[in-house]
């Protein structure tokens, strides 16, 4: 009981809005953060670490000047998620096709010189986290069962794939950034009507 009263919501919510399923592929990379392996063959992300990461990388997002901060989902279900989490903290957001050279080429109109990127799929969003590692950014990703982490330096063991999944998670990481920064409180948005009304925009 101790773990759930910890737990930034109910574990039942994380499960509920499918936050802990993995896909029926593994990576080495991904084994600590697997807690089991379902019947049907899909592994299961354990959500004590997921909560605990959501919790430390919105500490470090912190540590960022907001506009410095840039988000990039190329998977259609985490567009308006992470555009919606970058206007929340006052981040960058990139969604949709990623323009390449927009981190490396100076003349583009695309192009942006963040501190930091945040990937929602490191897979999916392959352009730009090449271009962060040649640029020598940070960066931080929302990983699957099947994700490789050579590229990503802090990982957010999550569903990436999921609509519901992502728009939890994003909402928990802006919650927990404004939280830090004094600029709302568990009551603005910890209700489970809150947590609602935003899933229900997916």
């Amino acid at each position: 009981m101790s773990e759930e009263i910890e737990l930034l919501i109910a574990s039942e919510l994380y499960e509920e809005n499918a936050v802990n399923i993995g896909t029926q592929q593994k990576s080495a990379d991904m084994q600590r953060f697997i807690e089991r392996v379902r019947e049907d063959g899909l592994y299961m992300l354990n959500v004590n670490m997921t909560d605990h990461r959501i919790r430390s990388i919105a500490a470090m997002l912190n540590t960022y000047d907001p506009p410095s901060i840039m988000v990039v989902s190329a998977r259609q279900y985490g567009q308006r998620p992470a555009r919606m989490f970058a206007e929340a903290i006052g981040a960058h957001a990139s969604v949709g096709r990623f323009i390449p050279g927009s981190l490396t080429n100076p003349s583009l109109r695309s192009y942006v010189e963040p501190d930091i990127l945040f990937v929602t799929d490191p897979a999916a969003d392959q352009q730009a986290l090449i271009e962060a590692v040649n640029s020598g950014l940070p960066i931080v990703g929302i990983v699957d069962a099947n994700n490789n982490l050579r590229n990503v330096d802090i990982a957010l063991p999550a569903n990436n794939k999921g609509r519901r999944s992502l728009a939890l998670v994003y909402y928990l990481l802006a919650r927990e950034v404004l939280k830090i920064r004094g600029e709302t409180t568990d009551e603005q948005w910890a209700t489970e009507q809150d947590l609602n009304d935003w899933l229900s925009t997916f």
